[in-house]
């Protein structure tokens, strides 16, 4: 077996970065695109519900109907959009999407209330926005909850029996993320979404350029060894990936504002090993593609299950054990976990060497399909 020759690597390095030069829309997609999506997905994929629309019906107007419509409104997750008159106003309202909620307060309210006797308030939910409805439902409850408890302390003292006080408290402390704001948590992801699909897209035509070219002969007729050619033609790539990392890292900590809790240079090291291994994949893509929309089609292919099975969109531990086995196949499961881990957490390598290692071995598998996978012929 030949050994590794240093002189060959470094002349596939340079005709890379020649034809990297040559290239400049693949190396303006490089540089601009990591920050023209981060900017569109770090805005636009925003988990936290606001200002969900209301439409109310008070048949009961009076200062305790307004106080409690006043709740809703105070939380900041309401915005009263109309009082209407009835039942097929909101349902119309619903339908037409200008509502998400109703609040329908009876006729029997105020009159229920000034007497102490138990009192219902209605709210219908437009279902068809699971995240919308779950968090206009909690909302409701917790602000129904506490006006109920604030009436019966009101009665207690009335009665000359003091304040209510609870059997059972709950103190509750969030770690890492305080204000549980879901651009902290979607920023370190976004990032390394990001790159692996920009990084996979840029190697996965190097391979199939050359064979469409038609200088994959020249290759064909020169002594370089499959792991020469594949580690050269990446190398360039690992630079142009590096930097434009540290251009969306700058984004997403000065705009944006998610602070790095843990290493830089660790988040940069471990970094630059993932874009090793995408780079690696998209190789690989292009070792099996005989042409560039062919490779297109097989880096589009892995990408859009990669974001469903890492963990990005949807939580792996409410996956089927199946579907996780799958995702342990994605090597952005691995960077997720690192990246949310150093940014959010602060976490070390003591703590992430488990990702770290499936990370590794991933890369050293992919290389290694890669190789077999390369021949210096024509076909």
């Amino acid at each position: 077996m030949r050994r590794f020759v240093w002189g060959r690597y470094w002349s596939v390095v340079k005709k890379e970065i020649i034809q990297i030069k040559r290239d400049r829309p693949s190396l303006g997609i490089a540089l601009v695109m990591p920050l023209m999506l981060l900017f569109l997905f770090g805005y636009a994929v925003n988990t936290d519900v606001n200002d969900i629309k209301m439409v109310v019906w008070n048949q009961s107007p009076s200062a305790v109907s307004r106080e409690l419509i006043d709740q809703f409104v105070n939380t900041r997750v309401f915005q009263v959009q109309a009082q209407v008159s009835g039942y097929e106003a909101i349902e119309a309202m619903l339908d037409e999407g200008s509502a998400d909620v109703a609040l329908v307060i009876g006729p029997d309210y105020t009159r229920k209330r000034d007497r102490g006797e138990p009192v219902h308030v209605q709210m219908l939910v437009d279902g068809s926005d699971p995240n919308i409805a779950r968090t206009a439902t909690s909302h409701a409850q917790l602000i129904v909850q506490n006006q109920a408890i604030t009436l019966q302390e009101t009665r207690l003292q009335k009665q000359g029996m003091g304040e209510l006080e609870s059997p059972l408290a709950l103190d509750t402390r969030v770690l890492f993320n305080p204000n549980m704001e879901s651009i902290v948590f979607n920023i370190p992801g976004l990032i390394g979404l990001i790159m692996q699909n920009v990084t996979m897209i840029l190697t996965a035509f190097s391979l199939v350029r050359e064979k469409e070219r038609g200088t994959m002969e020249q290759l064909i007729v020169t002594p370089i060894r499959p792991l020469e050619l594949m580690l050269g033609k990446i190398t360039p790539y690992v630079g142009v990936g590096l930097f434009s990392f540290c251009l969306v890292l700058l984004v997403g900590t000065n705009w944006f504002g998610v602070p790095v809790k843990g290493s830089i240079p660790l988040l940069v090291t471990l970094s630059i090993l993932f874009l090793v291994t995408t780079l690696l994949l998209g190789i690989f893509i292009s070792t099996i593609a005989r042409t560039q929309l062919q490779a297109m089609q097989m880096a589009f292919a892995l990408i859009l299950p990669s974001v469903l099975l890492s963990g990005f969109m949807f939580p792996r531990d409410s996956m089927p054990v199946v579907i996780q086995w799958f995702g342990g196949l994605v090597p952005l499961t691995y960077f997720l976990e690192i990246l949310r881990g150093i940014f959010l957490k602060g976490a070390g390598l003591d703590a992430l060497w488990r990702d770290v290692f499936g990370m590794g071995v991933f890369c050293l598998f992919i290389l290694t399909v890669a190789i077999l996978r390369f021949r210096k012929k024509i076909e």
